[in-house]
């Protein structure tokens, strides 16, 4: 039996960051997203968003590469937004994402922190907390690409 524990801040945004993901429908979203961690025999540890992105602290199933979760959960969710008709302004995920490591001793740290996005972005927008993510992350950022769709 192999030993792992690969935790992931995922953070991915709208569209050219469009303000489509209506508060009073997040939840909604987020326990489809929450279907679709199970699914992947992996482990959400919190879920939370603004209405131009989500941020997801995951467990990920050994078997799961970061890159193909993210696609994968993009690509069903945009679906699901679409058909749904709670989510008129949806068009698309922007084409990038974030995936940050975590060190399980510092998830909790990580878990208050996206549990209080709504607080956090009265202080700090998307674009500079992205930025600073990437940064604190120890990621150079090219910003002939950062947040090009």
């Amino acid at each position: 039996m192999s030993y792992t524990q690969l935790i992931y801040h995922i953070v991915i945004r709208t569209k050219n960051s469009a303000q489509s993901i209506p508060n009073e429908h997040s939840e909604e979203l987020y326990r489809y997203i929450w279907g679709i961690i199970k699914n992947k025999k992996s482990h959400l540890y919190r879920i939370n968003g603004m209405p131009d992105h989500v941020h997801i602290l995951v467990g990920l199933h050994s078997t799961l590469s970061v890159a193909d979760f993210v696609r994968e959960l993009k690509t069903s969710t945009n679906f699901w937004m679409k058909a749904n008709g709670k989510f008129p302004d949806f068009e698309a995920w922007g084409e990038k994402y974030g995936a940050f490591t975590v060190f399980y001793q510092g998830k909790n740290g990580i878990i208050e922190y996206i549990k209080n996005q709504r607080e956090h972005h009265k202080e700090e927008n998307f674009t500079d907390e992205y930025r600073r993510l990437i940064n604190e992350s120890g990621i150079e950022i090219d910003e002939k690409y950062f947040l090009d769709d």
